[in-house]
């Protein structure tokens, strides 16, 4: 007696895959391609390949690149917000988003460049909201501060800038081997004294 292995996706009549739950694939396809060959390495065409699925599958969930890569960054500040989230201390929220950054590399190139993206999409535009809002938190409660928005563009700058320095190695270096949320925090006792 022989046993059938089957497989999660089941053949079509014309040879294709009808995938589970391709939006899915397809993005984790995407992450994949992103993480190893940055944005500009994206086609529609070999993340169906990737995910046995017939060239024009993707588009109907994405549309077209421009609408992947929208999704990539919606789906990349949901996560954000949701790491800052709950986290009252402003230096801890900064430690969060330099940790989002490392654990989530593929979203953050993504995230922050508009050219890429579909500024309209409802979906992102929600997104984005929600992780201003958790970073806006974060100065809130800032009380010998006289303008919030510039100390949380000043806190947003500094934890960016070093994410963006870590993923791209080049404070590989002067972290000498040491923990990268450590060496943040040390970074902001240098700028930032706490008043409590």
């Amino acid at each position: 007696m022989t046993t059938k292995h089957t497989d999660k996706r089941a053949t079509t009549g014309h040879g294709t895959y009808h995938h589970g739950d391709l939006r899915r694939a397809v993005l984790t396809a995407a992450l994949d391609v992103i993480a190893a060959e940055g944005p500009g390495a994206l086609s529609l065409r070999d993340l169906a390949r990737r995910a046995g699925v017939s060239h024009a599958a993707p588009a109907h969930h994405f549309k077209d690149r421009t609408g992947l890569l929208t999704a990539v960054a919606a789906e990349g500040y949901e996560l954000l917000a949701g790491a800052l989230a709950g986290v009252p201390e402003l230096r801890e929220r900064g430690v969060r988003y330099v940790r989002f950054a490392v654990e989530h590399p593929a979203h953050f190139q993504v995230m922050f460049q508009p050219e890429l993206l579909r500024a309209d999409d409802p979906d992102l535009r929600a997104a984005k909201e929600r992780a201003s809002a958790e970073l806006r938190a974060g100065v809130a409660g800032l009380d010998a501060v006289p303008d919030a928005r510039e100390a949380g563009i000043a806190a947003w700058s500094l934890a960016h800038g070093f994410a963006a320095l870590l993923l791209t190695r080049n404070v590989t270096d002067a972290l000498g081997g040491r923990d990268p949320e450590e060496y943040f925090r040390s970074l902001t006792g240098l700028l930032f004294t706490q008043r409590g």
